[in-house]
């Protein structure tokens, strides 16, 4: 049974009821917040902005220093084929509030969300007893969909429940680029290139973000009431900087990426344009280079403050009763495939990290291999929560897959990218071993192109099999079952998209004459 949310404040905190669906009586809850069920675990969430999945020493990279992440994978269970809902910050955060998938809820890029008083994830977690607490950023452009919040300056803060959006909710008809057509960028190199090198870290907003994060998890420690803290943090989003020694500590250690003779050639029209729109095509090698020590060298310096949080919960009295999820909200390319930033849907840029530690309950240094997507994330943490979830949120719980490495996990994973500087949508289905990502037409010459990846043999994903004949049949087979995950196929997305879909108006615009 759905029914209109409505809030009740609890010694400043803002419980979220869904109609009978909480786990507490009401009159229970507003008598005394300690009577929570003490047996709910604490869960501490921390999110950063822009890591790629695989650049951790614990998911095998060589180069990097990550002590902390290291020892959370080694405390915890690492998974090893996470991927975000889309390859850009906005549309992925808003997939793990809501726990839909980008079609589904229809923010597609850095723009306003979904509106503020949708059934969330911290909201559904308040149903249950939980104190939901966010520290740092979302990029929720002003808006917080249920979370309180804590700084040092102001301590706890109870959320500010407003019901509009921030901007327009009138759907308006969006415009693609012209296919085909490109800029003559002379030598001009995408403006994150600068600036870059060495800076003085200590006033980067990740400093104070967790130190708020560190005196929320002191301050709770004596009460009852369990606790989702999301801790979100920046780093090792550009700009692409890093202190002295850092800087230093990676210089002449990182290879170059990897570009086969006329790979670029080859490339799908949409990153040609993505390439040609962000200046990316004539970057010199020197600041490929540097880029890419000083990216390093930001991944390690975001373990570090990682770690700072991670220490705080493991000193706290709460310790065995808190579990600590490390993800990402989307990875960054870093000359792969010719492309930086993100945007695509190569593992570099959808990829993510995910780890998931408590030692009390599961054995540490598991590995799960099996392809997961942060929609099932969501799930998840409803799930240890003792959280319902709304019969529309995608996803599936991974908790019998955490207790059990021989469950029968489903095995795949969709990524989706309908935002700026491509021709048309984007679309990812990962299944087993299998990556199969779908173009959608961009006009009447130009498109569908296809992209099919066998990720155990080519795992860098430099060999697309999506021409071969003899892979046809495959490739309808994942397309099918890509349209049926979804609910429809990506041209009906695309057409949606172009019509200005919106969460108030998912079908996009109406017609006037379509009124009569």
């Amino acid at each position: 049974m759905k029914n209109a949310n409505f809030f009740i404040p609890v010694s400043g905190i803002n419980i979220c009821l869904l109609g009978f669906s909480f786990g507490l009586p009401a009159d229970l809850i507003a008598q005394d917040k300690n009577i929570y069920d003490i047996r709910k675990p604490n869960i501490v969430l921390i999110i950063s902005d822009e890591h790629d999945g695989k650049i951790m020493r614990c998911m095998g990279d060589p180069y990097v220093h990550t002590p902390n992440l290291d020892a959370l994978a080694e405390s915890g269970i690492l998974f090893r084929s996470h991927y975000c809902a889309s390859p850009i910050s906005g549309p992925s955060r808003q997939s793990l509030t809501t726990g839909k998938y980008v079609s589904h809820h229809n923010v597609w890029g850095n723009t306003v969300g979904c509106p503020n008083d949708i059934l969330s994830l911290p909201r559904i977690m308040q149903q249950q007893g939980y104190e939901t607490v966010l520290t740092g950023g979302m990029k929720y452009n002003g808006l917080n969909y249920g979370w309180s919040s804590y700084t040092v300056a102001n301590g706890y803060r109870a959320a500010r429940e407003r019901n509009k959006r921030e901007g327009s909710d009138i759907p308006k008809k969006r415009t693609r680029m012209t296919p085909g057509v490109f800029s003559d960028n002379g030598t001009s190199i995408g403006k994150e290139f600068a600036p870059i090198g060495v800076t003085d870290m200590d006033l980067f907003t990740d400093v104070s973000r967790s130190k708020d994060a560190i005196a929320y998890i002191k301050n709770r420690a004596n009460e009852k009431q369990p606790f989702f803290l999301l801790v979100g943090l920046m780093a090792p989003h550009y700009p692409l900087q890093s202190t002295q020694e850092l800087v230093d500590k990676y210089k002449d250690k990182i290879p170059m990426p990897e570009i086969p003779e006329g790979y670029l050639d080859n490339l799908p029209l949409n990153y040609k344009h993505l390439r040609n729109t962000r200046q990316l095509e004539k970057v010199p090698a020197e600041v490929v280079k540097l880029a890419r020590e000083c990216y390093y060298a930001r991944v390690e310096w975001a373990d570090e403050q990682i770690g700072k949080v991670i220490e705080t919960v493991k000193e706290s009295p709460m310790a065995d009763n808190t579990i600590i999820i490390y993800t990402s909200d989307h990875g960054e390319n870093l000359g792969e495939h010719g492309l930086w930033w993100k945007n695509c849907l190569y593992d570099c840029s959808a990829r993510v990290p995910l780890i998931i530690s408590n030692p009390k309950r599961w054995k540490g240094g598991q590995v799960r291999s099996k392809n997961t997507e942060s929609v099932d994330l969501v799930q998840t943490i409803a799930d240890l929560g003792g959280a319902e979830v709304p019969e529309d949120w995608d996803g599936e719980s991974m908790l019998p897959y955490l207790n059990d490495l021989a469950y029968n996990w489903k095995d795949f994973a969709v990524c989706e990218y309908y935002a700026g500087y491509v021709a048309s949508g984007i679309t990812m289905y990962r299944r087993g071993k299998w990556k199969y990502v779908y173009h959608a037409r961009m006009n009447a010459k130009y498109g569908p192109e296809i992209e099919l990846y066998d990720m155990e043999r080519d795992p860098k994903e430099l060999v697309n099999l999506g021409r071969e004949k003899q892979y046809k049949t495959l490739i309808l087979e994942l397309h099918k079952e890509l349209a049926s995950r979804l609910g429809e196929d990506p041209e009906q997305i695309e057409r949606r998209y172009r019509s200005g879909a919106i969460p108030e108006a998912p079908q996009g615009v109406i017609e006037t004459n379509q009124c009569n």
